[in-house]
Formats: C-alpha cells, sequence, structure tokens
C-alpha cells in the first residue's frame, strides 16, 4: 500500500522520543530531519514539504511542549494536526442532497484510470441509493467505450454510448439528452486523455464543461506517476479549474507522495483512491483517517464501514449465534473463510488496526490469499458428515480429501489443527460469555 514507509519512518521516529523524558529543540529538529527525509523518499512535492515542516516546528515552538510531563505525545498530536491539513479538506466528499441531480466530468492523462474511475463512481452512487448514468464520450482510445460498457453492464447501470460519432462534445449532448428518459440523478462522463496535454485536448475538455457545467470536475492520477501527477494537477486546474482529485493504484508498490502534495502544489482535495481494479476497491478519501494511519493509530472506523458493505451480516450473527452455543464444526471456519476473502487485502486491513501497521508489512497478500484457497478446497472436498464431525478424519480420509483438493496431507493436517486451535477458542468465547451473564 501507498505510504507504507512513511508510515514505518514515522513510527520509528516517534519510538525514539518515547525513551526520552524531556524534549528539546534538538530533539525537535532531529525528528524533522527523518521526516524530510521519510517525505522525500515518498515523492511528496519539496513545496509541501517545507510548509508541513515548518508549520509543525512553530506549532511546536508556540505551545511550548518542550519540558512538558508527556512532549512525546504532545508533538504527535501536532504532527497529526497538521497530516490532517496537509491531506486537504474533512469535508466529506460527494455528499449531496437526495434531491440534487449530479453530473461528473472525469478527466487526466490516457492511461490513469478514468474509465475503471468512472465505473467505481457508479457503484459508489448506486451503493447510496443514487441512479447513475455513464456517458463514454472518450473517443480516442476505441477500448474505452468497449470498457465502459462492459463495466455498466457488471453494475446494471446504463452506458451512453455512439461508436459513429467522431465529435466528444456532440456525444455528451446526446447522451445527456437521452439521459432524460432514464429517470436518473447522476451523471459520470468518462472524457478522452492524451499521453501529454497539448491544445486540442484542453479546447475539447473546456467546450464539454462549459456546456455541461458539471457539479465535479475529477482529475485522475496515477500514485505510481509521483511528484509528476501535481504538475499534471496543476495544468488541467489552470483550464478546468478540478473539484478534485481521484488518485488509482494506491494499492501498489507507489510512493504515494501525491495525496500528501496535493492541497499545498495543486490547490486540491484528493476525494477518492483506487484500491484495486475491480469496481468495489476504492475508498473515500478522509485526512483524518489517512492521518491517523500514518503516525500508527489504524482506522476502525473505514474497517468498520467496509466490514458492514461487504460482509453477510445474516451468515456472521448466525456464526456467532453457534459460538455462544459452543458450537464450531467446519462449516463455520469455511463461512470465516468466505467472510475474510470478501474484505480483500489482508494488508489493507492489518494497517486499519492501530499499531499493526508494521506488522501489515510483512504480510504477502498473494500468499494469504492463496492459502485462504487452499483452506476453502480442502474443506468442500470434506463430505458433509466430515465437516460436522472432525473425529472422522482417519488416515484414509484424509488421503482422499488431499486429492479431492489437489494439495498434499500436510496441508490437510495443518487445516485441521488450525480448526482445532480455532474451536478451542470458541469455547472459552463461549464459556466467557456465559460466565459474563451469570456473574450479571
Amino acid at each position: 500500500m501507498a505510504l507504507e514507509r512513511l508510515s514505518t519512518a514515522l513510527s520509528e521516529a516517534f519510538k525514539k522520543l518515547t525513551k526520552t523524558d524531556k524534549i528539546n529543540e534538538s530533539h525537535l529538529d532531529n525528528l524533522l530531519k527523518e521526516v524530510k527525509v521519510a517525505l522525500l523518499e515518498a515523492d511528496v512535492h519539496t513545496m509541501a514539504i517545507d510548509v508541513f515542516l515548518n508549520r509543525i516546528k512553530d506549532e511546536a515552538l508556540g505551545q511550548k511542549i518542550f519540558g512538558s510531563l508527556k512532549p512525546n505525545e504532545a508533538l504527535m498530536k501536532i504532527v497529526y494536526d497538521q497530516l490532517v491539513d496537509l491531506l486537504g479538506s474533512t469535508e466529506e466528499a460527494f455528499a449531496y442532497p437526495a434531491s440534487q441531480h449530479v453530473t461528473m466530468m472525469l478527466v487526466g492523462l490516457q492511461g490513469s484510470g478514468k474509465t475503471t474511475s468512472a465505473a467505481k463512481l457508479a457503484h459508489f452512487f448506486k451503493s447510496k441509493g443514487r441512479k447513475p448514468y455513464l456517458i463514454a464520450a472518450d473517443l480516442m482510445r476505441p477500448a474505452a467505450i468497449d470498457q465502459l460498457e462492459i463495466l455498466g453492464t457488471s453494475l446494471n447501470v446504463k452506458v451512453y454510448t455512439d461508436r459513429s460519432s467522431k465529435n466528444a462534445l456532440q456525444v455528451v449532448k446526446d447522451g445527456i439528452k437521452a439521459s432524460r428518459n432514464e429517470n436518473v440523478d447522476t451523471i459520470i462522463i468518462d472524457t478522452a486523455g492524451r499521453l501529454h496535454i497539448d491544445e486540442t485536448l484542453m479546447n475539447e475538455l473546456v467546450q464539454i464543461k462549459s456546456y455541461v457545467n458539471p457539479t465535479e470536475v475529477l482529475l485522475t492520477v496515477d500514485a505510481l506517476s509521483g511528484q509528476d501527477a501535481m504538475n499534471v494537477a496543476a495544468s488541467f486546474n489552470q483550464s478546468l479549474n478540478i473539484s478534485g482529485l481521484i488518485v488509482t493504484k494506491f494499492d501498489g508498490d507507489s510512493k504515494g507522495g501525491a495525496v500528501l502534495s496535493a492541497k499545498t502544489v495543486a490547490q486540491v482535495n484528493v476525494k477518492l483512491v483506487g484500491t484495486g481494479e475491480k469496481t468495489d476497491e476504492y475508498d473515500l478519501f478522509y485526512p483524518d483517517r489517512m492521518a491517523s494511519r500514518l503516525i500508527g493509530g489504524g482506522d476502525l472506523l473505514s474497517l468498520v464501514e467496509q466490514a458492514q458493505t461487504k460482509l453477510d451480516t445474516v451468515s456472521l450473527e448466525r456464526s456467532a449465534n453457534r459460538i455462544m452455543e459452543g458450537q464450531f464444526d467446519f462449516n463455520d471456519l469455511l463461512d470465516q473463510i468466505t467472510q475474510m476473502s470478501k474484505m480483500g487485502s489482508l494488508k489493507s486491513m492489518l494497517s486499519m488496526l492501530p499499531g499493526m501497521g508494521q506488522m501489515a508489512q510483512q504480510v504477502n497478500d498473494a500468499d494469504s490469499k492463496a492459502s485462504m484457497i487452499k483452506s476453502k478446497a480442502i474443506i468442500l472436498s470434506m463430505t458433509l458428515e466430515e465437516r460436522e464431525d472432525a473425529s472422522l478424519l482417519r488416515a484414509s480420509r484424509k488421503n482422499r480429501i488431499a486429492k479431492g483438493s489437489g494439495v498434499s496431507v500436510q496441508d490437510v493436517n495443518r487445516l485441521i489443527s488450525q480448526y482445532e486451535k480455532t474451536k478451542e477458542q470458541m469455547r472459552m468465547v463461549s464459556r466467557m460469555a456465559k460466565n459474563a451473564k451469570g456473574f450479571r
């Protein structure tokens, strides 16, 4: 995940401070030097770095934290506050009244992820009860229309296309006219990009914006592009007055400096980050939550929100009731594995838990996914009786299950051992819950 190295550097810097009873200006200067190196390595724009570090020093000196009882905590709070300010506005993105008709225009360079981002926005708005409608106005890249149609179909969202047209503005005009018969309230326009910014591209986009008068003009930038993303943002902003950024490929091993540079350098806030290729793999961008993750405080709110949208609450409640009754078999373990796989990246989940940032970096998502797939295959190769009664799993049955699932007998034994440990933990939870009820 982007900014992991920056998070590690900040955590290590604060660890050194916790070993110090009192902090003096020398300690502060050393901390700021380490933070500066980490920010440069994260490809944060030098203008944003200078503003950030100067504000921290001014705040620390102004609050007179040197010699206070817990100066390291006071300094951490200052760094957190300045990170929030550096990352952008705390105003919630895309919070519109139900009665408001919304039109969004996506712009950006070719290959920055506009088309996928358009589909992600459609997914988001549909999940909020709105009725999105997509217009395929990228006529420069032939595959863009096909891609948007496929994504729209997967979301059951209408996509307006006109493959015969060579005029993007006319496509937008016709698409908006057609949308009036579709009972929609959110129009998302996917526009063309170029390999670099040129006059032809900007003229086309300016014409579309002038006609549409959109609620939002969102620029997609690739997290891998580093400081170049800010140069692109500044250029687009000058001509189109963009309202926000969508940072794509934020799940990769990118440095992620764009999200920390956007407000200072391009005077625009990040509103959404892409965390994968699928239409539901994105996060609304909350500066306070990102700041908390960067200093090792986790992001429990986002984790809970993801669980609410991705997990089967009926299945979870059923499993919880069985656990409380002291029942736990392989069907329950299979259900747990299935629920975990819906949450996506284990590394991302761990990074949202307070103090687990460094452990998250040691997790290999590919290995975790492969392990879950293997475990599911083993359980699905068991008979219903075997899933309900693990005592039936003798040598001959283990051999059959191993062959049926394409794994080794050692893998089967390993899963059975994991199941037994989990079952014992569940028994303990059940006993504790019952004792608590009796105590009350």
